[in-house]
């Protein structure tokens, strides 16, 4: 055995003698120091690829979209501001004509929300939707505070519509809604005045209204770039009621329930829950930073607001406006969830 395998035998089972390597103390001082720095390295090495591994970022939660969302006190300050157009958003001008915040204007739900092809509350063209809102007085430059009946379902489908023309980012809900304001002893009126048309250039938003072949290639191929979220009461989800006017039973496959009043704290006081919460709730139902979350229900009307608290949220959002009014009369499966 030469010297070079004596001292690779001689390293590896412990032996340090002289006799074994045949090199002096210090030779092997040398030696042993080197290789202690070697293992020093690599368990250094494995340590920083370790914390690496624990602390890879991982997808951010989005940001809440604050400005969606103005209290009863911000719009008692700002109701007089020259660009803020209240809008009320009603099925019939009775009850606005009733009492309305000062300075509202009236929008009529069947304007905005319209039966096509025997499916009720399909958006109306765009170009329609525009003539609406600039005899409302609605321009580029507006700050659109929305509020209505049912406890904000009506505003927030106004929302939608508005994003959908690309003016989301000019619009926000009344937190509360009239029911908030009357609580607090705010004015309301039956008074009405000469509004100003505005003037709108529209970007339309396509990719935010999905058709019936968009839910069909999210639900059938079990895809996991979407949660899907079913905005009807609980019964109406799970099977064990029918809902109005439609014949089957059940829900969209892969849908979670979420009832869009859940959404909010009461009735009596029909403002959003926390962020905390809602975000809590959310997620449980699989939205995340990297999912599109897509809202549906019997015809389009309580997915709108699921659709803005989702948007709200700051989760990328979509609506089947169809919804199961229309999936029902295909020829496409349903799931439903009946307890024992």
């Amino acid at each position: 055995m030469n010297d070079h395998m004596s001292l690779h035998a001689g390293f590896h089972t412990g032996l340090h003698t002289e006799d074994v390597t045949g090199l002096s103390a210090s030779s092997r001082t040398v030696r042993e120091l080197a290789w202690l720095v070697i293992a020093c390295c690599l368990v250094w090495t494995g340590s920083i690829q370790a914390q690496t591994k624990q602390t890879a970022p991982s997808p951010k939660t989005p940001k809440v979209r604050s400005e969606m969302l103005v209290s009863t006190g911000w719009l008692a300050e700002h109701l007089k501001d020259g660009n803020v157009v209240v809008l009320y958003i009603g099925s019939k001008a009775d009850a606005y004509a009733a009492g309305h915040i000062p300075g509202a204007r009236f929008i009529s739900l069947s304007s905005i929300a319209v039966t096509r092809d025997g499916v009720p509350n399909e958006l109306p063209p765009v170009d329609e939707l525009t003539r609406v809102f600039e005899a409302a007085g609605v321009s580029n430059g507006s700050r659109i505070i929305l509020y209505g009946e049912r406890y904000g379902l009506f505003a927030a489908r106004a929302y939608f519509t508005l994003d959908y023309m690309g003016l989301g980012d000019h619009a926000a809900l009344l937190d509360g809604g009239l029911e908030k304001w009357k609580a607090e002893n705010r004015p309301v009126t039956a008074e009405t005045s000469g509004i100003l048309a505005g003037m709108l250039t529209v970007k339309p938003k396509p990719e935010i209204l999905l058709s019936v072949g968009d839910m069909q290639a999210l639900a059938l191929t079990k895809s996991d770039t979407a949660a899907i979220l079913d905005a009807r009461p609980d019964d109406e989800f799970t099977g064990a009621k029918l809902s109005e006017e439609v014949s089957k039973a059940g829900h969209i496959p892969h849908a979670a329930g979420l009832y869009w009043m859940k959404n909010l704290e009461s009735t009596a006081n029909p403002v959003l829950l926390p962020e905390a919460e809602l975000r809590r709730m959310y997620s449980a139902l699989g939205a995340g930073p990297q999912k599109k979350v897509v809202s549906y229900c019997r015809s389009g009307m309580q997915s709108s607001f699921d659709y803005f608290v989702a948007r709200y949220l700051g989760y990328e959002a979509g609506m089947y406006d169809g919804s199961f009014y229309e999936w029902s009369r295909k020829e496409l499966p349903v799931e439903r969830e009946v307890k024992k």
